[in-house]
């Protein structure tokens, strides 16, 4: 618990909450002290307003970012100055002035921040008119408080430069631990491995994210200014904890021949689950300690026990019952992955021992950038969601609507603070349904709890100067925990605005009861207008997901076979067509995710897809081992069965896409003729004995992925067909 708490106190989240403290205070401290509150407390809502903008990535980007973020609250505050009109008038601005603001999520996740800052300043242009300051004069004051924030946001980076890319680094270190931890657990026959396997879907979506994050920092932040030996050493971390996880999937394990093996064999199991199990420990030892390479582990320790479950598993070599000589082939190629990881780790930690770099070790900047999909701005983006089809659409307009409902509500009911309905509705309300469910749940709950607490310490302190510090306080941990627990951030608010309104109102219990009776109103308009206006289930996109994945791992199949024929360097669009597999998969396995989390009525054909989404991932594993044996091991020319394999692999995958696209009615025939349409290639027991090793294992391990992906490609095939079917018959 200390080690967390100390890496909390380190982390970005918990730095900028208090580069926030600092922000929203200081204004009011000295507003205060030279009787100007209403100047600083616009500076102080400026500052508050675009802080959600301010995220990590390119220092470029943090900045455009926070400067956007300031132009929108700067324009909605001049706006929101003339809003308080009576009359139905007033719904229809405040909805379509949050149809607008909320619309610009459609350019990705930074554009989505800074709608948030511009949904905060529309709101709170409610709760509160200067009556010192002119409109314009008050809009302008709250951009001079976003200019303080920024100058704090950007004061803070120069001070700790190198804060972003360590925590990143932390964090990816930390993840792929506990994904290699989750592969020795499916080890072990006794696994509930319908559930690690979700587990582990989970964690690559995660790694997926953490890698393009670390991606865009270290690729792209020092871009025109040069590379530092720093950034370098880190950039080549970066590359083999990638490598890594690409090993990893790179690997499958077919565990009904494992548990069959393991059986006869149980030795091997412990052995095996073991050296996972230590890999995962040094990676999260590394991970916590990347700073001091004297702490870290040391490696002999699991080199030493693979060199001696080699020695264990060398007569199986010899042994003269042919199936001994397949377990071997499937024993040494677990063992080769797992030496593979013992040399990246190896690597890692030379790389974080502060050595010496030649200019023929660093990585090529410039074709890595090519792996960078960057964010495009076109207008065309903007009127090609203008659509039920898009969710951001849709998004955007429910949240418009119960906007509007909401205030309409809070105006008849003549609550103390109606805002706060608003306030809560952009808070929890998001464009799926899981998370808009969970955020509800725990707004509630956290405000509950904070108003419990805020009650008893209101009771029993009765000192404004320690409500302003403990206002402070609370504000601070509850901008630190927004992600890590949302439900203790909602708290914190809860107690944060309690002590503020305790140190000017002398009504303050009153206040609670608003703010807790606001909070249940607004979280019950979010959840229900999530069921009933405009919802975007899962299974009404969980297709193009299925589709895009399908697709994608078609391309790098193609790239694989192109290769396998010329060999020779690697090709930048091979390695790109790597990159969109593994990304498209991750992201396949978030939507689904999101599906799971919905009522149980609109999980449609729940268990084909779970089915199609672990197919697809185990498909993905396969083309990666065998990418990477191709790359690595000599192999001998491709043969007509190699590409006719590959063609019915092909042809499978259009057959599936087909019936996702719904352009075609799959016939019993079709169904049945894939569902027979799995032929051997020649048996390992067939293969002389007198060829050389690495043939034995090429003709192995090739003849055994493409077996398994025509048979997984089969299978989804047979899936989205029957998909189609139940589809087209309701």
């Amino acid at each position: 618990m200390l080690q967390e708490l100390k890496i909390f106190f380190k982390s970005t989240p918990f730095s900028k909450a208090i580069l926030v403290g600092v922000a929203v205070t200081t204004p009011i401290l000295l507003g205060i002290q030279f009787d100007q509150f209403e100047i600083g407390l616009a500076i102080c809502f400026g500052a508050f307003w675009c802080s959600p903008s301010d995220v990590g990535g390119r220092i470029q980007h943090k900045t455009i970012g926070i400067l956007a973020a300031i132009f929108l609250i700067v324009i909605v505050s001049f706006i929101g100055g003339y809003l308080h009109l009576t009359g139905w008038f007033i719904y229809l601005i405040l909805g379509a002035l949050t149809f607008l603001i909320a619309f610009i999520s459609v350019y990705g996740f930074r554009a989505s921040l800074i709608s948030f800052s511009g949904l905060l300043a529309l709101v709170l242009s409610f709760a509160h008119t200067s009556p010192e300051l002119k409109i314009y004069e008050y809009a302008l004051w709250i951009g001079v408080g976003g200019l303080w924030y920024l100058s704090l946001s950007l004061g803070w980076y120069l001070l700790n430069p190198k804060g972003q890319t360590e925590e990143l680094l932390s964090e990816t270190f930390s993840t792929t631990a506990d994904f290699i931890k989750t592969r020795g657990d499916l080890i072990d026959p006794n696994a509930d491995r319908k559930k690690l396997v979700t587990q582990l879907l989970q964690l690559q979506t995660a790694l997926t994210d953490h890698h393009a994050s670390l991606r865009e920092v270290l690729l792209l932040s020092r871009k025109k200014s040069g590379r530092s030996m720093y950034q370098a050493k880190r950039l080549m971390v970066f590359v083999q904890l990638v490598e890594i996880l690409e090993t990893a999937i790179a690997n499958p394990v077919n565990y009904d021949k494992m548990d069959a093996l393991f059986k006869e064999h149980p030795q091997f199991n412990a052995a095996f689950q073991k050296i996972l199990f230590s890999f995962s420990d040094q990676l999260q030892q590394i991970g916590r300690s990347s700073k001091n390479p004297k702490k870290f582990p040391k490696t002999s320790v699991i080199s030493d026990a693979l060199d001696q479950l080699e020695v264990d598993i060398a007569p199986l070599k010899t042994d003269p019952a042919t199936h001994r000589f397949e377990q071997y082939l499937m024993l040494q190629n677990l063992l080769d992955y797992q030496r593979k990881i013992c040399e990246k780790l190896k690597r890692i930690k030379w790389l974080l021992g502060k050595p010496e770099l030649s200019s023929t070790e660093l990585v090529d900047q410039e074709v890595l950038t090519r792996f960078i999909i960057p964010q495009e701005y076109d207008p065309i983006i903007a009127l090609q969601n203008l659509s039920f089809k898009s969710t951001i659409f849709k998004h955007s307009l429910r949240l418009a609507v119960t906007m509007m409902i909401g205030y309409l509500i809070g105006s008849l009911l003549e609550f103390q603070n109606p805002y706060w309905i608003l306030l809560t509705i952009i808070v929890i309300m998001r464009p799926s349904y899981g998370l808009t469910k969970s955020r509800s749940i725990d707004r509630i709950i956290g405000t509950l709890l904070g108003g419990v607490l805020a009650t008893g310490l209101v009771f029993l302190i009765q000192d404004p100067y320690v409500y302003g510090i403990l206002g402070v306080i609370s504000l601070i941990i509850a901008f630190s925990m927004v992600q890590r627990n949302y439900k203790a951030s909602a708290t914190f608010i809860t107690l944060s605005v309690v002590f503020i309104y305790a140190i000017i109102r002398p009504d303050v219990f009153t206040v609670i009861q608003y703010r807790i009776f606001d909070t249940l109103i607004g979280a019950a308009l979010s959840f229900t207008a999530m069921v009933l206006l405009w919802p975007a289930w899962g299974f009404l996109e969980i297709n193009v997901a299925i589709e895009k994945s399908i697709n994608a791992n078609k391309e790098f199949l193609q790239k694989i076979s192109r290769y396998y024929e010329v060999k020779g360097k690697v090709p930048t669009s091979y390695k790109i067509a790597r990159k969109t597999a593994f990304l498209e998969t991750a992201n396949l396995s978030a939507a689904f995710q999101r599906m799971v989390q919905e009522p149980k009525s609109k999980q449609k054909n729940i268990d084909h897809i779970y089915e199609i989404v672990a197919l697809n991932q185990s498909l993905l594993s396969a083309l990666a081992s065998l990418s990477t044996y191709i790359q690595e091991q000599p192999t001998t020319p491709a043969t007509n069965r190699f590409h006719q394999r590959i063609h019915t692999i092909e042809e499978n995958l259009n057959f599936a896409v087909l019936n996702l696209q719904k352009t075609q009615q799959p016939s019993d025939i079709a169904i049945n003729n894939l569902q027979k349409n799995t032929r051997d290639f020649i048996p390992i027991s067939l293969l002389q004995k007198e060829k050389l090793e690495h043939l034995q294992k090429e003709a192995h391990l090739i003849s055994e992925q493409l077996k398994w992906m025509e048979t997984i490609s089969n299978k989804m095939g047979v899936l989205t067909a029957k998909i189609s079917r139940k589809t087209s018959k309701k």
